[in-house]
């Protein structure tokens, strides 16, 4: 029987870390003009992707990134890096000007980066993946713990299909300014990353 009380603990820290609410304004900056049908189809598989990845951390932990030699520092690092680069293209308008010359079909897919990875699978929820499991005294505890995942990151698709609604009262204008925003605070979150991912080196000691 799993206690309750690790179990809203499990919730608490995987809401929080994912951040469902917060990632309808990055859903909407990464995907301008794009249909109902289109928004849709890219949530559910950046949620589908991102719960594979996080199922696959939860399942094998930290033995998986051992495995192929690469600690939760670097993969910190990389992750910072990836992001910061999403950021200038949210801040210059690239993608912007690189879909001028495109169409529909060869439009930019941000369903597995960066919405699956690093915005929705990202280090901080990885790394909440392996602990929580880690925390768990049997099996009935880590099958709670992935079923709490699933929860949130459900939740997440689930307000990523009101996204639409959301970007037409807020206008053509009221998006420019969102994602230039958005672009400024997620350049600040990729830049954290790689510090914290530094500073788990011990390399600032």
């Amino acid at each position: 029987m799993v206690e309750s009380a690790f179990l809203i603990t499990a919730f608490a820290t995987m809401f929080v870390v994912v951040d469902p609410p917060g990632l309808i304004p990055m859903f909407i900056a990464l995907t301008p003009g794009m249909t109902r049908e289109q928004r849709r189809a890219i949530g559910l598989r950046a949620c589908v992707v991102a719960i594979g990845i996080l199922m696959a951390f939860g399942l094998l932990g930290e033995a998986l990134l051992g495995f192929i030699g690469i600690s939760m520092s670097a993969f910190r690092i990389a992750g910072g890096i990836l992001l910061f680069l999403t950021a200038l293209d949210m801040l210059f308008e690239r993608r912007t000007q690189r879909r001028q010359g495109q169409t529909a079909e060869h439009d930019h897919d941000p369903s597995v980066f960066p919405l699956a990875i690093p915005l929705i699978a990202g280090p901080g929820a990885i790394a909440s993946m392996i602990l929580l499991v880690g925390q768990a005294d049997d099996l009935a505890g880590a099958v709670a713990v992935h079923l709490v995942m699933i929860v949130t990151v459900a939740s997440a698709f689930l307000l990523f299909l009101v996204a639409g609604p959301i970007e037409r009262f807020l206008g053509r204008t009221g998006n420019v300014v969102i994602t230039r925003l958005l672009g400024m605070l997620l350049a600040a979150l990729a830049v954290q990353f790689v510090i914290d991912g530094i500073v788990g080196t011990g390399l600032l000691d």
